[in-house]
């Protein structure tokens, strides 16, 4: 099998790792590699697959709106999302799919996080995924935040959830989702809106805990750490392009986290 992430920046993945440990515990043989590429490289990725030259890939940002309009067929999830992370060919044609959703469903009921009230933080691909799934699981009203707020009213749109814009850095009692790159350099989520959080659900993840997760955990709330997603999202992957159980447990030691 040959596998590879697309995005950029990918320099700081652990995909490759956790891909290679869920190979070699399945005695396949195969490659995952990690391409940084542009939008015109992209393409030329798509490409290969469309070919049998890549079995498979994941796509991260920024790329995973490219990846929904450059597949044949979409799951009913990315649909929604119009946004793609996982791709491969089946029945002769590319599909995408998102297993950003269900990995989110997965890792809130796993963390028993609350279903209040849910502020989304971001705009992008990640943003839209944590949309759709929110939608499923939280009794409670959905917002999204975004420095721009008309590209957090955008997202609502384009998704077709119901749910408001929030300003940026307002106090907000709930859970929060963060589907921003913040937490990844040490960036702290805005302090108004963390203080008064009943849950945490953040996507970023780095080589220590993210100032957010640090904040959950003194403070005793639920959360799902960037870590618990990418594992997640990871293992969903593996088992669509192989039919093979994840070795979840073997993916996290490989990520070093």
């Amino acid at each position: 099998m040959r596998l590879a992430l697309l995005g950029n920046p990918v320099g700081h993945s652990r995909s490759p790792a956790m891909h290679h440990a869920a190979l070699a515990y399945h005695g396949v043989e195969g490659v995952y590699d990690a391409r940084e590429v542009d939008a015109a490289q992209f393409a030329s990725a798509v490409s290969e697959i469309a070919v049998g030259t890549l079995t498979g890939v994941n796509v991260t940002m920024p790329h995973k709106s490219l990846a929904y309009a450059a597949s044949e067929v979409v799951s009913a999830d990315a649909a929604m999302a119009r946004s793609v992370n996982t791709m491969m060919v089946r029945d002769q044609r590319v599909m995408g799919i998102s297993t950003d959703i269900p990995a989110i469903r997965a890792c809130w009921r796993r963390a028993e996080l609350p279903a209040d009230d849910v502020l989304i933080l971001g705009s992008g691909g990640a943003a839209a995924a944590a949309l759709v799934a929110v939608a499923s699981i939280t009794a409670g009203r959905i917002s999204v935040s975004a420095r721009r707020l008309g590209a957090a009213a955008q997202v609502l749109k384009s998704v077709g959830v119901t749910g408001s814009v929030v300003d940026w850095g307002d106090p907000f009692a709930g859970v929060i989702v963060n589907a921003t790159p913040l937490g990844m350099s040490a960036e702290e989520l805005p302090t108004p809106m963390a203080a008064r959080s009943t849950g945490l659900f953040d996507m970023a993840y780095a080589d220590r805990p993210t100032p957010a997760v640090i904040l959950a955990t003194e403070g005793g709330v639920p959360f799902v750490s960037g870590i618990d997603m990418l594992v997640e999202q990871a293992a969903l992957s593996f088992e669509w392009w192989t039919g093979l159980p994840a070795p979840r447990h073997e993916m996290r030691i490989a990520t070093g986290l």
